[in-house]
């Protein structure tokens, strides 16, 4: 997600609560908004090109895209080894001897509304296997409709399927452990967040895809342990890219035919 957004989702939160009359809580509100703007937010690595190959020569080959906003770039951390294709596609090959091809076309900032524009990006050459999808912080930053939101997101899934492209969705993170957000605006944004990967579960399971509610699995590390954010209290750290690399590697594994044994 980028400051902007997270910042102005602060922003309208603030002024619907002063309409509603509550003038104590529109005022903490006010006074956590601008602690917000001036935060010193992480942004993608220039230099971070995600893409590269993992794995012995000779071993069957996986083909792994990654879709979404900040988070399939890594941003947060410095080295593709850290991000959460990197230590995805490290977890494949060392625990299931493939070789994955490791590529992303995420763009930091994106809602489930520029999914299209990736999914095509993503379907250029020669097609991936499979594609994980990380998307939804900035649909509930921004206050969009969770059913809205998610519909634009099974659109893309279908496309990819069509396409013969196994897809894994991991929704929407939780929000409520982003320290960048000061309370109660982080219980707010961990309610919105719950609400919008409801609806991206369900889209994403009519539409064919698997999901993996990271914030249902992961939230609880998040919650307790502050090293899995990075400097911005907000993207995760390489530990906690580490923990979603864990969460989806089971949903991973199976869609790219190795069955369970990465998970074991």
């Amino acid at each position: 997600m980028t400051s902007r957004g997270l910042v102005g989702w602060m922003g309208r939160t603030a002024a619907m609560t002063l309409a509603a009359g509550t003038l104590g809580g529109a005022a903490l509100l006010a006074g956590e908004f601008m602690a917000a703007r001036n935060r010193r937010y992480a942004q993608p690595q220039l230099g971070l090109a995600l893409r590269t190959t993992v794995g012995r020569e000779g071993a069957p080959e996986v083909r792994l895209v990654l879709l979404g906003d900040s988070t399939s770039l890594g941003v947060g951390v410095d080295d593709v080894g850290d991000t959460v294709g990197g230590q995805l596609a490290r977890l494949l090959a060392d625990e299931a001897g493939v070789r994955v091809h490791l590529s992303s076309v995420g763009v930091s900032g994106s809602r489930s509304t520029d999914l299209a524009t990736q999914v095509a990006r993503a379907l250029l050459g020669e097609r991936p296997d499979l594609a994980v999808i990380l998307i939804g912080a900035n649909d509930a930053t921004t206050l969009r409709r969770p059913g809205e939101s998610a519909a634009y997101l099974a659109a893309a899934v279908r496309r990819l399927r069509d396409a013969g492209v196994e897809v894994v969705v991991g929704t929407c993170p939780d929000l409520g452990a982003a320290r960048a957000i000061d309370q109660p605006l982080r219980e707010i944004a961990g309610w919105w967040g719950r609400q919008t990967a409801a609806a991206q579960g369900r889209a994403v399971h009519a539409a064919g895809g698997a999901v993996v509610d990271l914030g249902a699995e992961t939230g609880a590390v998040f919650r307790a342990d502050a090293g899995t954010l990075c400097y911005d209290g907000f993207h995760p750290s390489a530990d906690g890219y580490r923990v979603w690399a864990h969460a989806l590697l089971p949903a991973v594994s199976a869609l790219a035919g190795l069955g369970r044994s990465a998970a074991s």
